[in-house]
């Protein structure tokens, strides 16, 4: 029993007016506690070792005593304010608060200075900080038998260790500071050194504050560099730096909502705005189709940050930020669009006005194809981009080339619609060129080969996602077309020497002429196409196999039958009429589409030929 009843004879007489009361004399206490303590830290005091020293390094428990007198300090003040606002205790009490607030102020500068590479973003924004953070709070402190926190988790790394325990000591501080109405002073000093840090990485991010004038003046291999540079900085920022900042700021200030996105603001809008201003501005640069890559690649990197962007950059008065972003897109977007006008333009303007030698691929269909299939690695961009902006020609897309849009929903693609028009242009170009060519047959090689060329790339290329089976097999279906008629044009006469049915009986005189006919049709052909070139093996074996199965199965029937009977021509010198056997036939014929004109004619007798195996390669 702590208390007794007083007895009659020793109770005190009434309170005078002039004694304390109850709860003034523990406001006393209050006070001369506090004022033992605050004045054992006083930062001015340099007389006393503590001073000098931190008061959150050494017993936490007197961190946490420190922390709690200012509480009843303020208690104190609330308390004299009301009854005895003239009291020099109130005065004593204000003056007391100031000392441990400076000395609080010191502490928040000092943990915030030290403990800088803990609080580098990449500590603070790796992926489970948070819920360790709120783990490890400051409800470590009130347990009066721990000096130190508590960590369950025994994976947590010594950075984390020591990032989680600082972030909780900025927090009790800014709490108590903020509760104390000394809130400005702990902002600004949070403000100038977390913004220094912002800074000081942008920095080392190679992110620079370049004008409009300064950017479009640049020779476009530097400002190739820069946009590589912006890249990596951009995710990195908003990944790591941005991120780790705004956890920092809500852990530390998440007693003020307002004092957290004030802080939050004024440290990082600047950076972000600088580092999105960047693409506009590129954007508004000259316009090539050579730069579509780079300005997709802004773009993407825009479009992928973008759910970071909303999410750290929350707060209205960081909204300019979000708002830059989509700025920065459009102007991308539109940028990107007038590069895909230049690019049909230029492709409608190529003026080469020679045929390719030996029918190959020409170089306007390696470039357009390679230009398309990389646009085709983009398709997420483009498709946002040209989702709006609908494809106007004079004609509809012909059928032919392209497939009716209501027979599959990805070749109704507004990106799907898009690319395949300019593939559509690409042929139209193709086909002009093909008439260029003197020798008909040469010109249906000619085609053969780069649609062959534009089926291979895109069925290599994202664009099979894009444009779709169908449309690979319908243009699969042109190449052979074809390449049926460059057999028809160019070996038709080849054709038109052998007799319908090799093994009739035919009239000797009608046999040696067919003999004759084959021989001078074949070496003309032979001849005129050995510097010819299928470049794609899958279509050069193609075309063999068919002309080979044309042509010897006929010729070898109508050689074994009149062979002995037709073998030479009559009359003086003997001529030999046979200088095809059938192996030979193939051996030539698989000596084609190489582009080797140097290799020799055909050789007038056949035994030559065979000797020399075909020239087989």
């Amino acid at each position: 029993m702590f208390f007794k009843s007083p007895s009659p004879s020793r109770m005190t007489p009434p309170t005078s007016p002039l004694r304390p009361t109850f709860s003034e004399s523990l406001m006393d206490e209050n006070i001369q506690i506090a004022e033992s303590l605050i004045s054992k830290w006083d930062s001015e005091n340099t007389a006393n070792a503590c001073s000098t020293s931190s008061l959150f390094s050494g017993n936490r428990q007197e961190a946490k005593e420190y922390l709690q007198v200012i509480k009843h300090l303020q208690s104190a003040m609330h308390y004299f304010a009301a009854h005895t606002p003239s009291s020099h205790k109130l005065v004593r009490s204000q003056n007391l608060m100031q000392t441990a607030m400076k000395r609080l102020e010191k502490e928040f500068y000092q943990m915030l200075k030290t403990n800088r590479e803990y609080l580098d973003p990449e500590s603070v924004s790796t992926q489970s900080y948070s819920s360790r953070a709120s783990r490890a709070s400051l409800s470590d402190m009130e347990d009066d038998s721990e000096d130190e926190f508590k960590f369950t988790d025994d994976n947590i790394s010594e950075v984390e260790r020591v990032s989680i325990a600082a972030v909780a000591d900025l927090k009790l501080i800014a709490d108590c500071m903020i509760a104390s109405g000394y809130g400005k002073e702990c902002v600004k000093i949070y403000k100038i050194i977390r913004k220094s840090v912002v800074d000081e990485a942008l920095y080392h991010l190679g992110v620079e504050k370049l004008s409009l004038p300064v950017i479009q003046k640049m020779d476009w291999d530097l400002l190739e560099i820069k946009i590589r540079s912006w890249l990596h900085a951009v995710k990195t920022a908003f990944k790591t730096l941005f991120y780790g900042e705004r956890i920092l700021c809500d852990q530390v200030f998440s007693a003020s909502d307002t004092i957290r996105e004030t802080c939050f603001t004024e440290i990082c809008k600047e950076g972000a705005l600088t580092l999105f201003a960047f693409p506009e501005n590129v954007a508004k640069c000259k316009k090539t189709p050579e730069k579509m890559f780079r300005i997709l690649d802004l773009y993407e990197a825009i479009a992928d940050l973008w759910p970071e962007t909303e999410s750290i950059f929350s707060f209205e008065s960081t909204s300019v930020v979000r708002s830059q972003a989509v700025n920065s897109m459009i102007k991308l977007g539109e940028a990107a669009r007038t590069m895909l006008v230049e690019f049909e333009a230029a492709i409608q303007k190529d003026t080469s006005k020679s045929g390719l030698p030996g029918g190959g691929i020409h170089p306007l269909t390696r470039y357009v194809m390679n230009y398309i299939a990389f646009l085709a690695d983009y398709s997420g961009s483009l498709s946002d981009i040209v989702a709006d902006w609908p494809l106007t020609v004079s004609s509809p897309l012909p059928e032919a080339y392209f497939g009716s849009p209501e027979s599959e929903d990805n070749i109704s693609s507004p990106i799907a619609i898009r690319l395949a028009w300019l593939i559509l242009v690409l042929l139209c170009k193709l086909d002009g060129k093909a008439e260029l060519y003197k020798d008909v047959s040469l010109s249906y090689l000619f085609l053969a080969n780069n649609i062959q060329y534009i089926v291979v790339k895109a069925r290599t290329s994202n664009l099979k996602f894009i444009l779709g089976e169908e449309w690979a097999m319908k243009h699969e279906a042109k190449v052979r077309q074809y390449a049926a008629n460059y057999e028809r044009m160019g070996w038709s006469k080849v054709f038109a020497s052998m007799p319908e049915n090799p093994t009739a009986e035919i009239p000797l005189a009608k046999v040696r002429n067919s003999f004759r006919q084959f021989n001078l049709s074949f070496e003309d052909a032979y001849n005129k196409q050995s510097s010819w070139v299928v470049p794609d093996q899958t279509l050069r074996d193609e075309i063999k196999i068919s002309l080979a199965k044309r042509i010897v199965p006929v010729y070898r029937a109508f050689y074994e039958k009149y062979r002995v009977s037709a073998s030479r021509e009559p009359g003086p010198g003997n001529q030999s009429l046979v200088r095809f056997a059938p192996d030979d036939l193939g051996n030539y014929l698989s000596d084609l589409f190489y582009g080797t004109s140097g290799s020799g004619s055909v050789s007038s007798h056949s035994s030559s030929h065979s000797s020399q195996g075909g020239r087989n390669r």
